[in-house]
């Protein structure tokens, strides 16, 4: 790292790039290094494996939590006995100590992609570099998000009209269509978050990363050449003795 930007581990964020008045770097190249480091650690706080995994895994706690308060509650309207109320508070209790904490990661986490998002527009907007930004476009880790997220999409569509559709009057209870639906509708809404966050990096890659042109940066642009203007009688300007008939 330069001495202009604090050093980066992999437990805190990078920090945004300093403003132009501050800038301290000693040539392009200590600029460009730290901008990939920088682009590299954002990418992995967004679309990385590990923050794959953390998105499939509150999605299955909720599901946890919403199976142990709707099937406490549907134990209760069976035998409303003493032991059994305890038994329900308590399973209810841990259901919603499983959910809560659930629901409230997953918005924590869309506010935080949201904040990596624009730190990462702010450090790639500092300069091009065609041939390390190629990589930071990361097209397997964005197909890999909407693949998972739309197959949860779907799963979560299908419970939420395949429950109700199936229900049969004597076989099938009000617990068993709101768990149905309760899962379903989680899954849909979770399945819509991972879309939405795949969609914006394509966006963001396309705006930010695709705009560089397939020319090297320490290419020269050739300069047009010059058409003769005609000399004022009309004929050409070209000092070139044109051929005799």
């Amino acid at each position: 790292m330069s001495a202009s930007r604090p050093a980066m581990s992999r437990t805190t964020m990078p920090p945004p790039p300093p403003p132009p008045h501050l800038r301290a770097w000693p040539h392009r190249d200590a600029l460009l290094v730290d901008r990939a480091r920088a682009l590299g650690e954002l990418n992995r706080r967004l679309l990385g494996g590990g923050r794959l995994a953390l998105f499939l895994t509150w999605p299955a706690l909720l599901q946890l939590g919403w199976a142990l308060v709707v099937g406490s509650l549907g134990a209760l309207s069976l035998s409303p006995d003493p032991f059994t109320l305890m038994l329900v508070v308590l399973t209810v209790a841990a259901g919603l100590g499983v959910l809560v904490p659930a629901v409230f990661f997953q918005v924590r986490g869309l506010r935080r992609d949201r904040d990596v998002r624009g730190r990462l527009v702010q450090w790639a907007l500092l300069d091009r570099d065609p041939a390390r930004d190629a990589r930071h476009r990361a097209p397997v880790l964005s197909a890999a998000w909407l693949v998972v997220s739309f197959l949860m999409c779907a799963a979560g569509l299908w419970l939420c009209f395949a429950v109700p559709a199936a229900a049969r009057p004597g076989s099938t209870t009000y617990t068993d269509v709101a768990y149905g639906m309760g899962a379903g509708f989680g899954l849909w809404v979770t399945g819509l978050a991972g879309l939405a966050k795949a969609v914006a990096h394509y966006r963001l890659a396309v705006r930010v990363f695709g705009a560089v042109s397939a020319r090297p940066a320490s290419e020269p642009v050739p300069t047009p050449t010059p058409t003769p203007e005609p000399a004022p009688d009309g004929r050409s300007a070209s000092s070139a003795r044109p051929p005799h008939a």
